[in-house]
């Protein structure tokens, strides 16, 4: 079976659906070897390598397809599509228009219809490209994959789909996240950071949905009581991250706030990041909503507590061992952090609950469950 994928995100993004990508193409490649996977990428990777025996990589061809990327990836791609995949999955909520004239087998995986929820955060023109290409995708995939039940109930309500139509298939994380590294290579990374105090760590691009101004406001009351600093690992430069920092400023946080990618590689803060985790005291994610929460799995699988929201996906994917809160309620956040803080019987709970909870989530169940899914669509019928 040829599998296709839309491998751009894979290739080229260091967050949320370019770890998606990456960490299922690796998975499937290596639990089904005798598969073959076709990675459709506009324009060659820097960042990233995605490659392996059983992987082909597919780039434009020809004077207008190079000249023309993005147009090949959204239209012309459907055609290379056609020649060397019997199932094609759009793996970033989206599939090439004119795709449904075609006789290849689609699915496509949504990860969140968050715009649709907060069009007001996002430029007007961008959540009405948005809607038309992930209506367009739902409408025309033979299986829409949802990435969990809180995306599957938005599709149905939302857009109504027929939810006979929706797998919710849960996404893994890094292998990474799950080894634990020799205590010397973690004091290592704690110098070449200066993370020279424990802290509690956060993980997100610095958007309003991400809720990191309250979590600074959680912050503020827990430092007054504990010798701890805040660890920022997202990126942002809006409006937003102004109101964030001057908040900071006006409550002298500055020396103990640190927005790492202000001031380090962004890569190699990626490829460090695991341990980071292991290094913190907690990870503080009060997202207000999210498809999935990736931080919450990757703390999980660390070995580190948790608290996060109340909402949206994150209890799915925390359940009992994230300490799951009211969000928009700052002293709620600090009271969360203070109990892991002064509660040690209670901390060793909750993260040994999510040291098991997170092997619901290992890349082997998540690939099998994705792979039933090609194979079904690619049964004789």
């Amino acid at each position: 079976m040829y599998i296709g994928f839309d491998a751009k995100r894979a290739f080229h993004n260091s967050t949320g659906i370019g770890n998606y990508s990456r960490t299922l193409i690796h998975s499937l490649s290596t639990f089904y070897p005798d598969e073959k996977f076709v990675l459709f990428n506009p324009k060659p990777g820097k960042e990233f390598t995605v490659s392996g025996e059983n992987m082909q990589e597919i780039n434009p061809s020809g004077f207008l397809s190079t000249l023309f990327p993005s147009v090949w990836r959204s239209r012309w791609m459907v055609k290379d599509i056609e020649r060397y995949t019997d199932i094609y999955h759009g793996l970033s909520n989206e599939l090439p228009f004119g795709i449904h004239r075609s006789k290849v087998k689609k699915v496509v995986t949504i990860h969140d219809l968050i715009f649709e929820h907060y069009p007001e955060q996002y430029n007007k023109n961008d959540v009405l490209i948005y809607s038309k290409k992930f209506r367009y995708a739902c409408e025309h995939a033979d299986r829409i994959i949802a990435i969990s039940e809180s995306t599957k109930n938005d599709l149905v309500e939302l857009y109504a789909i027929p939810e006979e139509k929706i797998t919710v298939c849960y996404q893994s994380c890094d292998e990474r996240f799950f080894t634990r590294s020799p205590e010397n290579y973690k004091e290592i990374i704690r110098k070449k950071y200066k993370m020279t105090r424990p802290f509690i760590l956060s993980v997100g691009s610095i958007i309003e949905r991400k809720n990191l101004l309250r979590l600074c406001q959680a912050f503020e009351l827990l430092q007054k009581e504990t010798d701890l600093d805040l660890v920022i690992i997202g990126k942002g430069n809006g409006a937003y991250k102004k109101e964030v920092l001057a908040f900071i400023e006006s409550h002298h946080l500055s020396e103990r706030c640190k927005f790492l990618e202000d001031k380090y590689d962004g890569n190699e803060i990626h490829n460090d990041l695991p341990v980071i985790y292991q290094l913190s005291e907690a990870l503080a994610y009060p997202s207000l909503m999210e498809g999935f929460g990736i931080p919450v799995l990757e703390a999980m699988a660390s070995g580190i507590p948790v608290v996060t929201s109340d909402i949206s996906s994150l209890p799915e994917v925390g359940g009992d061992a994230a300490l799951c809160i009211n969000s928009n309620d700052s002293v709620e956040i600090y009271k969360a952090l203070k109990r892991f803080l002064e509660d040690e019987p209670f901390k060793k709970e909750q993260l040994q609950k999510g040291i098991q909870r997170a092997q619901l989530f290992n890349n082997k169940n998540t690939c099998k469950q994705i792979m039933n899914i090609y194979k079904e669509l690619n049964a004789p019928s």
